[in-house]
């Protein structure tokens, strides 16, 4: 019924809101941080544990200090070491069916609404995300962060900022079920490439249908893994609409 209580400290979870922007495509290599006094006011901290969190992320290689006048915290890389996320993962594995779920009711909405808003910047950040992809298919953390950002393009190619901030909650709390297909034996980086491929494809097109097609086999895929793997099926009837387009009653 319970289980061991483990309690993240302060510099944990600054640690934990730089490597998600990061990873999230929020910040880019070369972007440089609020200053010092700046970031930490924004997450309410002190600076001496701020200094303890970039510290951390400097030895990890993600941030360069520089001193100077021209100084400060910049991004050396988007590559986050997985050992820096592991733990808030572990901590997460009882909520992925739940957020399987959720994403099922989410994201499909969110591709649709995103043909709707896309613009051609959008789309060159998409198609730009998938060509990395391909190039570090033999990267498994590389691949993963990838992951991410091409579904925050598409949440951000809505232009709702409300939508941004839901698909980032929801998508990083999946690290461990997209980890967990990656690892899968049945699951090959060219087809997650490919499936980004078609669902660009289908948001370009602007046809509804065709991105809830593309996003269905997308979320089918992960979903059939899961469920595999951790002997997790769902205890409960979903209705109609949470249903893979293969099981949806015909009418």
């Amino acid at each position: 019924m319970f289980t061991p209580v483990k309690t993240r400290t302060t510099f944990e979870e600054a640690v934990q809101q730089i490597a998600d922007a990061i990873r999230a495509g929020d910040l880019h290599i070369g972007d440089r941080l609020p200053s010092e006094r700046a970031l930490a006011h924004q997450m309410a901290i002190s600076r001496p544990t701020l200094r303890e969190a970039v510290k951390l992320l400097a030895e990890a290689g993600v941030i360069e200090v520089k001193v100077g006048p021209a100084g400060g915290m910049f991004v050396r890389s988007d590559v986050i070491p997985l050992d820096l996320i592991e733990e808030r993962s572990k901590l997460r594995i009882s909520e992925v069916s739940g957020v399987l779920e959720a994403r099922r009711l989410l994201e499909p909405r969110v591709a649709q609404l995103a043909g709707l808003y896309a613009t051609e910047t959008d789309f060159e950040g998409m198609q730009k995300t998938i060509d990395l992809q391909r190039q570090h298919a033999d990267d498994r953390e590389r691949f993963l962060q990838l992951d991410l950002r091409f579904h925050m393009r598409i949440a951000r190619a809505t232009q709702n900022s409300t939508v941004v901030a839901l698909m980032r909650f929801l998508l990083e709390r999946l690290e461990i079920a997209r980890d967990m297909a990656l690892r899968d034996g049945t699951y090959e980086p060219q087809w997650a490439i490919g499936i980004h491929e078609r669902t660009l494809k289908a948001i370009m097109s602007g046809n509804p249908d065709e991105v809830d097609a593309a996003m269905d086999e997308h979320l089918s895929f992960l979903e059939r893994i899961w469920e595999q793997e951790s002997g997790r099926a769902r205890l409960r009837q979903p209705p109609d609409f949470l249903l893979p387009r293969a099981q949806r009653p015909s009418r």
